[in-house]
């Protein structure tokens, strides 16, 4: 043999090595690394194609110390099914099965009996010691399927955050509502129960050799603090009792970070179960999804924007005359009644005065140019919170352009815009934070599968106000809080934290008949403790309580009964 048939012949041969052991390695990773999936669709593939089999990414919450705490995960089991065309004696087969399962004797016989029908589901979720003992009974027709399903180990806590699963046009399982639809392509796996050929796979795992690994899936950790955001539910759960609302939520959110330990509204619904829900609205998540009316917790927005202009200070005083008239609108005080003139702008968030803040608002704009006061609120308003969660609304502030006196106004006191609560928790943290527009978040960071972390940054925007602008709105809703608040509710007294806090009390608008019903109304709380260096903002709603008024009637007690919790549990240093 000359050399140059020595070149090719090791050349062969050397081809031939590198595919065995291209093959050799893949075989390996079908057979060894996912025999067990593999194994498990060879069992199903005779009987039920279904997506009941599946692999998913985990969700998890994070306590304060940091420990990961799971909140949506995958468990496996068995299904036990029946073939009615191999049973051959179905009361023998209830007598035995019934052992181990609880099943209607009537329906088992009446199941067993259609003998067109090859699949019959007997139970689900069944543990393994149980459902190898059913296999080993060996009885006709009767099998088991090894099973896997997605579970919510907090059952109904921060439901409405974490969303659902469920089977998709293709088959696939995928994620709907909550994290589970947000971060569906950081969760979802590569389906186990698909028709893929042995031989497509065989050469799949080839090509996965030479391919760097997917560091696109991992597993979610969340901001959400599990015992903060079962006390926060809890409260909630308390306050629907006492109140009855169509609807009530909450935020507990770091100002500074955009970090959100609680997310909690009511309705809500248990994600491991929801085959009797009545009203699938209830999968939303109206604090991201709804926008709403929000009332007096936008003065102090109204009070910053003046203040930053320039066209007021802390002890600037007003004119209130209780109503007044504008393109033809009437509008007034909540009690209609006037405080006269000399009036301190203290008393627009100390006792949530309308006229004052519509003052303010048309000075912005006869002293610094019409549309200034626009503004600032689309700046603060008009995109979205980017919280990471589907379908957030946008706010509906689109009146503001039209440059009529009324609806600017109307919109200084938190009427005829609206926003979503998350959108809301945003813009009112800027009071808090030193004027910045963060980016409220769910997910702390995600673990992918090749063992990398990405962290969320913190995002923000800004300043829209300057310094000074918020130390004195904060003086003045920490004003509102010693002075009015706790002269009325006692628990609101904090000898040893200085907290600042507003409520809202807005008309619900009628969209059947126009304009606003007489009797139902949106309340809102916010505030942020301690005031000068916040830890923590706090933001309550509910939708048309019953038998009340005001917010302070309803929500001051249990924004006062987080406040204590929450320095209580993270232990918050006193500030004076």
């Amino acid at each position: 043999m000359n050399s140059k048939q020595k070149y090719w012949a090791r050349f062969f041969l050397g081809c031939i090595a590198c595919g065995a052991i291209v093959l050799g390695s893949s075989l390996y990773v079908q057979q060894v690394v996912k025999g067990s999936a593999y194994s498990t669709r060879a069992q199903k593939q005779y009987v039920k194609l279904s997506a009941s089999l599946f692999d998913r990414g985990s969700i998890f919450f994070q306590a304060k110390d940091s420990t990961h705490i799971s909140a949506a995960t995958v468990e496996s089991g068995y299904v036990v099914y029946m073939n009615p065309t191999l049973v051959t004696a179905p009361q023998d087969a209830y007598r035995a099965v019934s052992q181990y399962l609880t099943l209607d004797q009537k329906d088992f016989v009446t199941r067993a009996g259609r003998a067109h029908d090859a699949y019959e589901e007997l139970a689900r979720k069944v543990d393994e010691k149980t459902a190898l003992a059913i296999k080993s009974l060996g009885l006709p027709g009767i099998g088991v399927l090894k099973q896997s399903w997605r579970a919510y180990p907090g059952d109904e806590l921060a439901a409405s955050t974490l969303g659902i699963i469920g089977e998709g046009k293709d088959g696939t399982i995928q994620g709907q509502y909550g994290l589970e639809d947000f971060y569906e392509k950081v969760l979802n796996r590569p389906s186990l129960g698909s028709g893929t050929s042995g031989f497509a796979e065989l050469f799949s795992g080839v090509k996965g050799l030479f391919q760097a690994s997917d560091d696109t899936h991992g597993d979610v950790v969340t901001t959400i603090e599990p015992t903060v955001q079962g006390y926060i539910e809890t409260i909630l759960g308390k306050t629907k009792e006492l109140w009855h609302p169509d609807e009530i939520g909450a935020v507990v959110i770091d100002p500074m970070t955009g970090e959100i330990k609680a997310l909690a509204t009511l309705p809500s619904f248990n994600p491991n179960d929801t085959s009797h829900l009545k009203d699938v609205s209830v999968l939303s998540n109206p604090l991201v999804e709804k926008s709403y009316e929000m009332g007096s917790i936008i003065k102090p927005l109204t009070i910053a924007t003046g203040l930053d202009t320039g066209v007021i200070v802390p002890t600037s005083t007003y004119d209130d005359t209780g109503t007044m008239t504008l393109n033809a609108k009437k509008f007034s005080n909540y009690d209609g009644k006037a405080r006269g003139p000399n009036t301190p702008v203290q008393e627009i968030l100390s006792q949530s005065l309308n006229i004052g803040a519509a003052t303010v608002a048309l000075k912005v704009d006869a002293d610094k140019g019409k549309g200034t006061f626009a503004k600032y609120f689309y700046s603060l308003l008009s995109t979205k919170s980017g919280i990471d969660l589907p379908h957030e609304s946008a706010s509906l502030i689109s009146s503001l352009k039209s440059g009529r006196d009324i609806e600017i106004a109307t919109a200084s006191f938190g009427q005829g815009i609206a926003m979503s609560p998350i959108e809301t928790v945003r813009a009112l943290s800027t009071i808090a934070n030193g004027g910045y527009l963060i980016t409220p978040h769910i997910a702390k960071e995600i673990d992918h599968e090749d063992g990398t972390h990405t962290n969320t940054p913190v995002s923000k925007t800004g300043p829209l106000f300057k310094q000074e602008t918020i130390d004195a709105v904060t003086r003045m809703l920490v004003k509102v809080v010693d002075d009015k608040m706790v002269a009325i509710h006692p628990t609101m007294k904090n000898e040893h934290y200085s907290v600042a806090a507003k409520t809202g009390t807005a008309q619900i608008a009628d969209h059947v008949n126009g304009g606003y019903y007489k009797d139902r109304y949106l309340h809102s709380f916010f505030g942020y403790f301690p005031a000068y260096n916040p830890k923590f903002l706090v933001f309550l709603y509910q939708i048309y309580p019953k038998n009340a008024n005001f917010a302070s009637e309803t929500l001051t007690d249990p924004f006062s009964e987080i406040e204590k919790f929450l320095i209580n549990y993270y232990n918050v240093p006193p500030d004076r």
